[in-house]
């Protein structure tokens, strides 16, 4: 049965590649047409995704958007600043497994707000921008039209932001991808208006809690970065997952979720960015999809 609601994590280039494979093995295997979801969440790689099919296109009409993402990125990642960038996602998550979970679920969440704008205030500013991907997004030619959301990061404040949703700033589809995808300590901030923004993994590798459901609602979550093998990350993971899914759960949603198997985490391998896994990691997501039956 189609979900109500489709939510895509964020997973760098190849999270990107694992999304797209699994939702063209579920449209073969199942006959199902997630352009048709009446809402879409992504964040990070799966804001290119959720975009892709916003503009009513097939998974497949992103991947030059996100052959340009790849590109993008540098030739050596320094490790520091690597393990660096899920230190804030990893902070905020331990926060939020608290006895003040509840309250941490809060957009304005104090423990998550402040722990990041520390750390994105200290992190170093590269120069390295995004502006390649955005004419490739652009002609994908997506609207914000009620049903989609794309997760980033106000650097400043610390705070989450849903482009999209009705209090969001405004922005164009391109602006919040950008965004979504400028990955601290590679890529320089977004400006949209007056503020800057970066990843909005930064917050959640799920953003799961964002999603517009209630009572009845169905929502299918796919979530590259369970079982990365970058241990604060898949910390993070865990506890973003757990914390956001009972939050729907207790709202009465009903909520699957769809995780890299053995397969595509050997494809996928310690390197999110390394665009030379990409096609292996489609492939093994293409075949993970076509086994796996979302509820």
């Amino acid at each position: 049965m189609l979900p109500d609601a489709l939510v895509l994590g964020a997973g760098g280039t190849l999270g990107e590649a694992w999304l797209r494979g699994v939702l063209n093995g579920l449209e073969v295997s199942s006959g199902l047409d997630f352009r048709e979801c009446e809402y879409l969440l992504g964040t990070s790689a799966g804001s290119i995704v959720a975009a892709t099919l916003a503009a009513g296109q097939r998974p497949d009409a992103g991947e030059r958007a996100a052959d340009e993402w790849a590109r993008a990125v540098p030739d050596e990642i320094e490790e520091e600043p690597e393990t660096a960038r899920f230190e804030v996602v990893g902070r905020a998550a331990r926060a939020a497994a608290t006895p003040f979970a509840n309250v941490a679920l809060s957009v304005t969440a104090p423990a998550g707000r402040l722990a990041r704008a520390v750390v994105l205030r200290r992190a170093p500013r590269p120069d390295r921008t995004l502006g390649g991907l955005g004419p490739h997004i652009e002609a994908l030619d997506a609207r914000f039209d009620g049903r989609l959301r794309i997760s980033a990061v106000d650097r400043s404040s610390g705070k989450r932001v849903m482009f999209g949703a009705p209090d969001a700033p405004r922005a164009t589809v391109a602006q919040a991808v950008l965004a979504s995808c400028a990955v601290p300590w590679l890529f320089a901030p977004v400006e949209i208006g007056e503020r800057e923004y970066v990843d909005g993994g930064v917050w959640s590798p799920t953003n799961l809690d964002a999603v517009p459901a209630g009572r009845g609602s169905r929502v299918l979550a796919l979530i590259p970065t369970a079982g990365a093998t970058i241990a604060p990350l898949r910390t993070a993971t865990s506890l973003a997952l757990s914390r956001e899914a009972s939050a729907l759960r207790g709202r009465g949603a009903q909520v699957t979720t769809i995780v890299p198997d053995d397969a595509s985490l050997r494809a996928i391998g310690p390197n999110l960015m390394d665009a030379r896994r990409r096609e292996a990691v489609a492939t093994a997501g293409y075949a993970q999809g076509r086994r796996a039956t979302p509820e």
